[in-house]
């Protein structure tokens, strides 16, 4: 079942990346999905290297953390798209 959290994490993490970047992002759902699982696991791994990847309730640092991530492998991952598709980012 793990897997399938990564993915539902990945999709609301990619979407919310999505919604705060400015412009339109042109990547379709799958690549939103897959950028925001990426930036999950960085934002994880940036948690656990600060040392705040568990506290006691809800772990806001970590999830501001792995949104933070997102926003910036769904970033990258529009302007690769763009290039590859040969369209200009808008």
């Amino acid at each position: 079942m793990s897997w399938l959290w990564a993915i539902i994490v990945g999709l609301v993490l990619g979407l919310i990346a999505k919604a705060i970047l400015p412009g339109k992002q042109q990547i379709p759902i799958w690549l939103t999905v897959i950028c925001g699982i990426i930036g999950s696991i960085i934002g994880n791994s940036v948690a656990s290297g600060i040392g705040v990847e568990d506290t006691k309730g809800i772990d806001w640092i970590r999830h501001v953390l792995q949104l933070a991530g997102a926003v910036l492998v769904v970033w990258i991952g529009d302007m690769f798209w763009a290039k590859v598709k040969g369209r200009p980012r808008t």
